[in-house]
């Protein structure tokens, strides 16, 4: 069983320090959110107000049709999965998992069962007897998320709980860990600072940005249609250029951006009435070729720098005008062309590509 959370023009003061300003956020029962943002920016701060361990100073806090603003912890159907793991070294994977449940004085047949059922649900059989300094990183996080998991909350809060993982168990985790909710079918609030981990999980992601969701949508709304200049520059990389209108023939208009480029975009992307803009380009809608491109538009620029990255290459470029900007591009094969830091490339930029947000 899910439920479904509400956060209602909350706001959390330390002092004269405002954590969190007027948040209003529901979270779909069953669904997989994630708080976005860099550190400071108040989204573990949120977490804690739906966990209990923080009161809101203004506004309140809602699970299912319940306002449980004033309840302790303890009292509410949440479960949390700590960035520590916060495991106790005296016991085992076992009597780690079933901690909870002997807290709430289940019985032992049922905390048994239960406790079972958890570590073969995290893939950690035959591992019972281990104590935490005898696992691994991965393994010491499937049993904070099993020791979660076995006392059936119906909200799981996550407070980046994969930051001490390497990269390769990192995805292998995140991976995991969105078959796991998928298969329970319970809502997860997960808090990260890592796009990629959020791309990768998400039904939705909320950006969280000095202490207010700055943009609430899908991965690729977030990604593809970014509401502000922070979380188009947050999200993924980017080049973001100040631009302004210097013509238009019938639903093309004519930009020229910082450092002189001039590119075509739909007219109706402009902000209405605006003489200046930020151009977003994703790096990877840059099309790069080492021989002009047979489509009109095409345009000239200097490689500066080349940085292998194995499946790809980062370029930044420059134009003869002096309008700078990066570019990745894949490595399809050792023996095709091979670009090089001097090289003089050609590139072109499709109209549909280039999002435009209010200077």
């Amino acid at each position: 069983m899910s439920a479904r959370v509400g956060l209602r023009q909350v706001t959390k003061r330390f002092g004269a320090f405002a954590a969190v300003s007027d948040v209003s956020l529901e979270i779909n029962a069953g669904e997989f959110l994630t708080l976005l943002g860099p550190s400071g920016c108040g989204k573990t701060t949120l977490l804690r107000l739906i966990a209990g361990f923080e009161q809101p100073t203004a506004g309140s806090v809602w699970l299912g049709e319940n306002d449980v603003t004033h309840l302790p912890p303890y009292r509410r159907p949440v479960n949390q999965v700590f960035q520590s793991y916060a495991l106790f070294p005296h016991l085992d994977v076992a009597g780690n998992v079933g901690f909870g449940l002997r807290m709430q004085g289940i019985a032992a047949a049922e905390t048994r069962r239960r406790v079972e059922e958890a570590i073969t649900l995290v893939s950690l059989t035959g591992l019972e007897s281990r104590r935490p300094h005898q696992l691994s990183g991965g393994q010491r996080q499937r049993v904070a998320l099993a020791r979660a998991l076995v006392c059936q909350p119906q909200v799981l809060l996550l407070d980046e709980p994969l930051s001490a993982l390497d990269a390769k168990l990192r995805l292998q985790m995140q991976l995991e860990l969105k078959r796991l909710q998928r298969q329970l079918g319970l809502t997860f609030v997960f808090v990260t600072h890592d796009q990629e981990e959020a791309l990768t999980m998400s039904d939705r992601i909320a950006i969280v940005n000095q202490g207010r969701i700055e943009q609430l949508g899908t991965p690729h709304e977030v990604y593809h249609q970014p509401a502000t200049a922070f979380a188009a520059s947050f999200v993924g990389e980017t080049n973001l250029l100040p631009g302004e209108p210097v013509g238009r023939d019938g639903t093309a208009l004519r930009v020229r951006l910082e450092g002189g480029l001039e590119i075509t975009v739909p007219a109706e992307r402009w902000p209405a009435g605006a003489s200046r803009a930020l151009v977003l380009i994703r790096p990877e809608k840059v099309h790069v070729s080492p021989r002009p491109p047979e489509v009109p538009g095409s345009f000239e620029a200097l490689i500066e720098e080349e940085i292998f990255k194995g499946a790809t290459d980062h370029l930044v470029l420059a134009t003869r005008a002096g309008t700078r900007f990066r570019a990745v591009v894949a490595n399809e094969s050792a023996h095709g062309d091979i670009l090089h830091a001097g090289d003089t490339v050609h590139c072109n930029l499709h109209a549909d590509d280039v999002v435009v947000l209010p200077a």
